[in-house]
């Protein structure tokens, strides 16, 4: 077999460049680029394989490495999978900076290569600058904790295992059902070795994603268990979306007329308007959605893995007679809550849904009620955004500015705080991917990073990061990595002063916003002091983005108009009051509060958890 001698570094590089995905008949290239931040533990071997093959593999030099794989998981989420980056860093603190975004690309279920650096396989310079030493076993480094947060995990200690390795990985990064983070170590020494690797490894190479169909018998049952049901819903969830299935779905509820409701991932499946669509569901959902989940006898639940936001940490779905059928490619998921399982792509299953139901719906009544659930939300959204709160604008309103400014082709990004509670409740999603949340892991920090993924894989839409001052804080850098690839991007950073979801929900469990706002030391040694002020237009000007100050709703409505004008990045800064909140409609969330305390409020509190949980529900 003829081969090619090349490094470690060089090999990975060159096998990366020659993988491509195809679905539908469509093929896309896997990788679009590599990020990375250089250190000893990769600059010689990673490194110099990107250098050599600049031409066939874009490089990105990110800021943060926790940042870079926020990235690649924003790029993965709006291509719907099919493609993603690569991400290398160096070892010690560089690969252990990338562990908290490889759990949120792993818990969401998205596609991402993480290489980091790793110490000497030879162990005869051990120990290595940023080396952790383990008495009880030399093959141990910090890399392996990356073990529980990938779903695919390995260490090159030598060449030839790279030839089995990559497949490996590829398999899994296409996965539909067990796809996330895939991580292979990279030690130091080993990834400037040379190997004469066979030449077939660096051959084209497409991986076909198949749409997986229903089994026929399982299909039947379901179709049996809807016909039979009055009050059915479909809970859809990520997993519509990634399959490009909004199509299918709209067109089964079109034709039976059973409603929707949207997890956080699975937001933007049906457009916003549509009668049959009742908007976000569980903890942070609509009062429609709610009532018709509390009531429903049949729910379908569709690429979706059953949240507690979206479960009302099992209170949500409280029919005494309840049945579940899920489709999902994922089995793990397709049999939670005792369902019957239709282990299927999304689109696939409910295209056979859709013929195998043919003439028969749901009771006009049951349809009504959804539509008129519907129309009322929509005057609901009005109400919030036309609020005028004074003098700080509400969040809600800012958040309508916004949804008014994006229109049909943009596309809002967020990950964590009181944000993305009202943005489920109040976004008008009017496009697939119009709604993009990272809400398996909320991760402060995900907004700006992840926003500039989405640009890189859709640059034809307006893509706006809506962000709290503590994800600001948190995670700004990438902002000077947008602008040196020229990116421009919307950021709406609101100053409330502090955390202000976690404030919120200090206040309704009796701890009075403990440690959730910015304050200074105060003369009684708690942080009780006047607010500490923070110049965030000051900041953002200062690493290099075109930056409006915005203190009113007027002023972000002209601002928003001036940054879609903007040759660059631009920075909105604006303030709200944070007791202007949006509130939640027929739901729960299960957060214990203390079981004793010298406080009444946290015993107040208490009691109304107990009644609460009251309504927890096993599934058989």
């Amino acid at each position: 077999m003829k081969t090619r001698r090349l490094t470690v570094g060089q090999a990975l590089v060159e096998y990366l460049a020659a993988q491509h995905c195809e679905r539908d008949g469509v093929e896309h290239r896997f990788f679009a680029g590599a990020l990375g931040i250089f250190g000893h533990g990769n600059l010689a071997g990673v490194g110099q394989g990107l250098l050599q093959a600049r031409d066939r593999l874009r490089y990105y030099f990110a800021r943060n490495e926790q940042a870079m794989v926020h990235l690649a998981a924003g790029f993965a989420k709006a291509s719907n999978r099919l493609s993603s980056f690569a991400c290398t860093s160096s070892v010690g603190p560089g690969a252990t900076n990338m562990i908290t975004a490889a759990a949120g690309a792993t818990i969401n279920r998205i596609p991402v290569l993480l290489l980091p650096g790793d110490v000497f396989a030879t162990r005869r310079v051990a120990p290595v600058l940023q080396q952790l030493e383990s008495a009880a076993s030399q093959e141990v480094s910090v890399n392996d904790c990356f073990r529980p947060v990938s779903r695919y995990w390995d260490r090159i200690n030598r060449a030839e295992q790279l030839v089995t390795a990559l497949p490996e990985a590829m398999r899994v990064l296409t996965s539909p059902a067990d796809t996330g983070a895939v991580t292979l170590a990279l030690p130091e020494d080993v990834q400037s070795e040379a190997f004469d690797f066979p030449e077939p490894l660096f051959e084209r190479r497409v991986w076909r994603i198949r749409r997986a169909g229903p089994d026929p018998a399982a299909l039947a049952e379901a179709v049996a268990l809807i016909r039979a049901a009055r009050r059915p819903l479909i809970v859809a969830g990520g997993g519509v979306l990634y399959s490009e299935a909004s199509p299918a779905l709209r067109a089964l509820c079109r034709a039976t007329g059973i409603p929707v409701g949207e997890t956080h991932a699975g937001k933007g499946s049906v457009r916003y308007d549509d009668p049959f669509a009742l908007g976000a569901i569980g903890v942070t959902g609509t009062p429609g959605a709610n009532i018709m989940a509390r009531e429903a006898d049949l729910v379908i639940g569709v690429g979706t893995r059953y949240s507690d936001f979206t479960t009302a940490s099992k209170t949500a779905f409280q029919h005494p007679e309840v049945h579940f059928v899920n489709l999902n490619v994922c089995d793990f998921d397709a049999f939670k809550h005792a369902a019957l399982p239709v282990l299927a792509d999304a689109r696939a299953a409910l295209l056979a849904l859709r013929e195998a139901l043919a003439g028969w719906q749901v009771e006009a009544a049951h349809r009504e009620r959804a539509a008129r659930f519907n129309s009322e939300w929509e005057a609901e959204v009005q109400r919030h955004y036309d609020r005028r709160h004074a003098p700080l604008p509400s969040q809600a309103e800012i958040i309508g500015a916004v949804d008014a400014a994006a229109g049909e082709r943009g596309v809002v990004v967020c990950a964590a705080g009181s944000l993305p509670g009202d943005l489920h409740k109040l976004w008008r999603t009017r496009k697939p991917g119009g709604y993009h949340l990272e809400y398996g892991y909320s991760c402060m920090g995900y907004e700006l990073p992840g926003a500039i993924g989405v640009k890189l894989a859709e640059p034809e839409r307006d893509v706006y990061a809506m962000l709290g001052d503590g994800s600001w804080l948190m995670m700004s850098s990438e902002i000077v990595t947008a602008l040196q690839e020229g990116i421009k991007i919307t950021v709406v950073l609101i100053d409330n002063g502090g955390f202000s979801s976690i404030g919120g929900l200090s206040q309704a469990l009796g701890s009075g916003e403990f440690g959730t706002r910015y304050r200074r030391r105060g003369a009684d040694g708690q942080l009780s002091g006047e607010r500490l002020r923070v110049d965030f237009a000051a900041n953002a000007r200062s690493l290099g983005a075109h930056v409006i100050e915005a203190p009113r709703l007027a002023d972000l409505e002209a601002a928003l108009a001036a940054a879609r004008a903007a040759d660059r990045l631009t920075v909105i800064t604006t303030e709200t009051d944070p007791e202007a909140r949006v509130g939640g409609y027929e739901s729960w969330w299960d957060v214990p509060p203390a079981e004793v305390s010298d406080l009444a409020p946290v015993r107040e509190a208490r009691r109304a958890y107990e009644a609460a949980r009251s309504k927890q529900r096993w599934f058989f």
